[in-house]
């Protein structure tokens, strides 16, 4: 026997269900609300490349989950300590990394990151890359707190790439190979690179050798100019086809390959059947531009292509190692992705917050990446600022002014980087000699290439301390912890206060240790 249910209270009851419904989930909301550690659900990257029909294959990043489901580990790294080794997972499901876990395991050594694990479930992990046709190995492995940030608001760490590092696999499940259609992207550090070859992502040689043209089809970031180039002096992204860097159609120079160097960049490539595109944008804000879309290069070996398989990360395909960059997440799909789809991911990269709501440049600030420039506090000086000078590798202090050449600016502006011997300090790298930096030789400070030797990192890397004057920072020299930055008779040195050096004087030393960190003047 049953009682019948008029339809009028029928809805009534469904409205009411709804309301209580709608509370809960709001009360859920605001209880969870202060700790937003997940990411909207089916909205990450490769839950978005997979509604348009073009999964990932392999998805890597040091800094979040880039599944809304993802519960797993992002990298493995080991600590120089004992050699032990710790995974570093997400703070919840479709979150970001779990940074403290790092930190606290590293505390007291450093570590380097051993893999960068592959969330689609594949197994397409990266590690150690070994020795090419280019140069032997195994390659070095990345410090793992050279690249400190922040994502969704949270510390993270990219994947620093000083040259001689890299990554790779060369057995993978899923990734294209001959003609077969696929998609790529990547986020950069886009101050952070050079003209050597090649710091690449993507698909390569399972040999390490380079195999002939159409081998590979990976993303390259830097200003090299020796196969393609676009317009302006670099950086530019461009595809690593094997045997070229091309930036359009042509084997050269491309016009509408920009010159592109967000302090942190969304690069893209994807290739088919004589198909190929390049896409890039700001992964803080705003949408993609296209920097080629068409068919392959009317050269021989390129149409169709011949890819192999195998996963860079910071090398060539024959493991060529002299480039440098900063890598923070990137995927690799089956399928060549809609502009609609790439678009959708560029709107999540965007919301995500990299690097808070600041760019990194123009901030007068000590944040890695960041545009700056160093003045002195020295009451004869106060108008100069430290520079390299074109004559020579020294660096001084000079005048610089509104009326000052575009050279003299960009000579005395510096690009922050995280410590490269101690994460916790600062690294000051050249804003117009990419790659080269401020290192001390015989206590006097020079502009010098980084070898990736034990001895420049600690001579390139300087702590900052509350200005000896009151004034500003004062840098301490992380191998000399006697010594700070100091000028005399307008050249840098690192110096003590009192010794058997002229510069070593304790006359004025408090003032001419302490330096402002000032805007940008390039």
């Amino acid at each position: 026997m049953s009682a019948s249910v008029s339809p009028q209270l029928l809805r009534q009851f469904r409205k009411w269900a709804l309301a209580v419904a709608a509370a809960v989930t709001l009360l859920a909301g605001v209880l969870v609300g202060g700790s937003q550690t997940s990411q909207a659900a089916g909205s990450l990257p490769c839950d978005l490349y997979a509604a348009g029909g073009t999964p990932c294959v392999a998805a890597h990043s040091t800094t979040r989950a880039l599944y809304s489901s993802y519960n797993g580990s992002l990298y493995q790294v080991r600590r120089a300590s004992d050699n032990t080794t710790k995974d570093i997972g997400v703070l919840s499901a479709g979150g970001y990394a779990n940074a403290a876990t790092q930190d606290s395991f590293c505390s007291g050594t450093t570590c380097v990151i051993t893999v960068v694990y592959d969330q689609t479930g594949r197994g397409n992990n990266l590690t150690q890359a070994p020795g090419g046709g280019a140069a032997g190995g195994p390659d070095n492995l990345a410090n793992a707190t050279a690249a400190p940030t922040t994502v969704g608001g949270h510390k993270a760490y990219g994947v620093f790439v000083a040259p001689g590092t890299g990554y790779r696999n060369d057995h993978t499940s899923g990734i294209a190979t001959g003609d077969n259609p696929e998609g790529m992207y990547a986020i950069f550090d886009g101050t952070h690179y050079n003209g050597g070859c090649c710091f690449d992502y993507g698909n390569a040689e399972t040999s390490n050798n380079d195999t002939g043209n159409g081998h590979m089809e990976a993303i390259y970031f830097g200003n090299i100019k020796v196969w393609g180039y676009g317009a302006g002096n670099g950086p530019w992204v461009m595809a690593d086809l094997e045997n070229g860097l091309f930036s359009g159609v042509n084997q050269h120079y491309n016009a509408n390959d920009p010159t592109v160097n967000y302090r942190y960049l969304t690069a893209m490539v994807k290739g088919g059947a004589n198909q190929w595109a390049i896409r890039g944008g700001n992964a803080q804000s705003g949408g993609l531009s296209t920097f080629y879309s068409g068919v392959r290069p009317n050269v021989s070996g390129y149409n169709p292509m011949h890819k192999e398989g195998a996963i860079i990360l910071g090398i060539g395909g024959d493991n060529s190692k002299g480039a440098q960059g900063t890598f923070y997440e990137g995927v690799m799909t089956s399928g060549y992705p809609s502009d609609a789809t790439e678009n959708a991911v560029q709107a999540n990269i965007a919301s995500v917050g990299y690097g808070g709501s600041s760019t990194g440049g123009g901030t007068g600030s000590l944040t890695p990446g960041s545009r700056i420039s160093l003045q002195a506090t020295t009451a004869c000086c106060t108008t100069d600022y430290v520079r390299h000078d074109d004559s020579d590798s020294n660096v001084v202090i000079s005048n610089i002014a509104s009326s000052s050449s575009a050279t003299d600016k960009a000579d005395a502006t510096w690009i922050v980087r995280a410590g490269l011997a101690n994460s916790s300090c600062v690294s000051f790298e050249s804003a117009n000699a990419s790659g080269q930096y401020l290192r001390h030789q015989n206590y006097q400070l020079h502009l010098s290439g980084n070898d990736g030797s034990s001895t420049f990192t600690q001579d390139a890397t300087f702590c900052p301390q509350s200005g000896n004057n009151g004034q500003g920072y004062s840098f301490q020299s992380v191998n000399y912890t006697n010594r700070y930055l100091r000028h005399y008779n307008y050249t840098v040195y690192i110096a003590s206060n009192g010794g058997s050096n002229t510069f070593d004087s304790a006359t004025s030393w408090n003032d001419d240790t302490s330096w402002l960190v000032a805007q940008p003047w390039s």
